[in-house]
């Protein structure tokens, strides 16, 4: 009997799945020369592309030049040239998965060290305890800036379009700039923006209503949300539930369920609820109450290692089973199960008290593995998280220098195509 993890999935805008098994956004990291994919970007892909999954999201690709989580983001807006970026997705499609764009603005999560603009909904600035000065002080977004913000999010899609991708998945999880409006611990704003959810979720159904309206009907549209931000008196269940009716009229094809964010790293597997500690999927729980009422196909991310975890994942009303770290160290992890296979590779676990930091190491080590296989290695499941980090660290330093000495020039360009 076929597992129902073999099953294609239709979408609404008529794009099928051929399975149910996502490789989730994981942020690579990995820009090369002008922010944009190179070779080790379409390696990495190709690589994934022959591993079983069904569907490929990319890590998240920036709307704004000015406005990057880190210096290794990758750039599309209107100023920049198409071609790498139709590489990536033949690379990503090239064993038959669907190649999917996920798109986003970091808002306030910005490093401190990071030329360009810091923005949020209010001038709140991300609170960590002392790693608080990693990060850049934000201003409030004026309402031209949220218009134009809104702008580049459909160009990019349109792009994304152009490019050969398959589908775009707006980042509204994990505290960046969509997220953080949707936030009332974040905004408090007290115009149209802010206040009721109806008003913190203006921004986001006014990029999908933009996006939809720029690429073509067959292009999936795709939302990432949390289903919970794990901070007392943050966006809840009661919220997504509601967010997801709210995307339901705008041709929305798929919402992706994660949670947390900088300041509370449940999607790094420590979430503040005590019902999802210690479970392999993460936000579980929570799908399960929200797909009893979803009208869209929703996918889980979080934690997911196992054939027997993901199966239970569709049986708990689910409809596509998202992996991140899975496929970092083992990359080909559907075609074992479809073979009747898989090992449980796991990287070594990360113990430190400090979160904030754990959840840092915790990513150094998952990146040191895509730069493996964007070498033509294989993952090393031995490495320290110390040495990930500092690792990280060093080509972080390279990659800022680099993009410090690119934004002047290629700011004057973007200023032009703007307009």
């Amino acid at each position: 009997m076929t597992s129902p993890l073999f099953s294609p999935l239709r979408l609404r805008s008529g794009q099928v799945l051929p399975n149910r098994i996502a490789k989730a956004a994981m942020e690579e990291g990995m820009a090369g020369a002008g922010q944009l994919p190179d070779e080790r970007l379409l390696a990495l892909y190709r690589r994934w592309g022959g591993g079983g999954a069904g569907l490929l999201i990319t890590g998240n690709v920036m709307v704004h030049a000015e406005a990057l989580t880190g210096p290794g983001g990758v750039v599309l807006d209107a100023a920049t040239p198409l071609e790498p970026f139709a590489a990536w997705a033949e690379a990503g499609r090239s064993g038959g998965a669907a190649m999917w764009m996920q798109i986003n603005h970091p808002g306030r999560q910005v490093q401190a060290e990071m030329p360009g603009v810091v923005w949020g909904p209010s001038d709140v600035g991300v609170e960590i305890g002392r790693h608080s000065r990693r990060f850049g002080r934000p201003s409030a977004m004026a309402p031209d800036q949220i218009e134009a913000t809104v702008r580049r999010f459909a160009v990019t899609a349109e792009r994304a379009a152009r490019a050969g991708f398959d589908g775009v998945q707006i980042h509204a999880a994990h505290g960046y700039l969509l997220s953080q409006f949707l936030s009332p611990l974040v905004n408090r704003r007290t115009d149209r923006w802010g206040g009721p959810l109806e008003n913190r979720a203006r921004m986001l159904l006014d990029v999908v209503r933009a996006v939809r309206a720029a690429v073509p009907p067959e292009f999936a549209v795709a939302v990432k949300l949390n289903s919970a931000d794990f901070q007392r008196g943050g966006f809840d269940v009661d919220d997504a539930r509601r967010v997801i009716a709210l995307l339901e009229p705008l041709g929305v094809d798929l919402v992706e369920l994660s949670g947390g964010s900088y300041e509370s790293p449940a999607m790094s597997g420590r979430p503040a609820d005590a019902r999802t500690r210690a479970r392999e999927a993460y936000f579980l729980d929570l799908a399960k109450d929200l797909a009893a009422t979803s009208p869209l196909p929703l996918m889980l991310t979080g934690g997911i290692t196992r054939r027997d975890t993901a199966e239970q994942v569709l049986a708990d009303g689910v409809d596509l089973v998202g992996m991140g770290t899975a496929l970092a160290v083992a990359p080909d992890l559907p075609g074992q199960w479809r073979r009747g296979a898989g090992a449980d590779a796991r990287l070594r676990p990360v113990t430190w008290s400090d979160k904030t930091l754990a959840a840092a190491a915790g990513m150094a080590l998952v990146r040191r593995q895509l730069r493996r296989m964007a070498r033509g290695g294989e993952p090393a499941l031995g490495t320290r998280p110390a040495c990930a980090l500092v690792s990280e660290q060093l080509v972080a330093r390279r990659q800022l220098r680099r993009y410090r000495a690119w934004l002047p020039e290629a700011a004057s360009h973007r200023q032009r195509a703007d307009h």
